[in-house]
């Protein structure tokens, strides 16, 4: 059955000597792979230079509820990401946000709310400047409410640890190594009230950054099953040396 639909490029691995596969999120279809050949001819409606990490298409697909692998008839970009593909910094951010979306975006179910923001997101992102440094931290923790793992961020009072496993604040000590110190918990409990519109205004050395994205990952880890190591996050470290 033939249907329209946006859909953001997550992910392209080599199927055979002819194909690739292409894993992408969908407006209409959630998490969907579609089969796109290599060898196309110049009046082909798909081209494979636009399927780069976070472009963001809108596509006519071939969506067959049976299958595993679907076909795209034709697509174009929603809108150019000339500076998401150029600029170095906006590059490493989109091949670091890329992966993470590949290891976490799982659901074969349209999600509107989480389409719409991965969507204004990559739209920020090609068109901002101001704070770019922070991007990313906004993008992961803005992207635990759409998981559904968002902390109890009211729980913190001064003082306090940050529990990770049950994602709350709390008065004593968790058992367990997952937790934040003192110190390291005020630091959560502000960055919490992180946004795109106030990101310029949070600085953070090297180190402290260095720390606070592995801290993120960490706690993507202890509540997503499956959620491997992100071999980007060393490419990304590197921007801020």
């Amino acid at each position: 059955m033939l249907s329209k639909t946006r859909g953001i490029v997550l992910h392209t691995i080599p199927y055979n000597d002819k194909y690739t596969i292409i894993y992408m999120y969908t407006e209409a279809f959630g998490r969907v792979s579609y089969l796109v050949s290599r060898n196309r001819g110049r009046k082909s409606t798909v081209s494979k230079a636009l399927f780069m990490p976070l472009s963001v298409l809108e596509m006519e697909v071939d969506h067959q509820t049976k299958r595993d692998l679907h076909r795209i008839k034709e697509t174009k970009n929603c809108f150019p990401l000339t500076h998401l593909f150029c600029n170095p910094v906006k590059n490493v951010l989109a091949l670091f946000l890329s992966e993470v979306l590949y290891r976490v975006v799982k659901e074969t179910e349209s999600d509107p709310r989480l389409f719409d923001y991965l969507y204004k997101s990559i739209h920020l992102l090609e068109n901002t400047e101001e704070g770019i440094a922070n991007f990313h931290l906004v993008f992961l923790l803005g992207l635990l409410h759409y998981l559904g793992i968002f902390p109890h961020t009211e729980t913190y009072r001064e003082g306090y640890y940050f529990d990770m496993q049950n994602g709350i604040f709390t008065e004593k000590q968790p058992l367990g190594g997952h937790y934040l110190g003192k110190g390291e918990s005020l630091v959560f409990a502000r960055l919490f009230r992180i946004s795109y519109e106030n990101m310029s205004l949070y600085s953070f050395s090297r180190q402290d950054r260095v720390g606070i994205i592995h801290r993120i990952l960490e706690y993507y880890r202890l509540h997503l099953p499956e959620f491997p190591e992100i071999r980007s996050v060393a490419v990304l470290q590197s921007l801020f040396d």
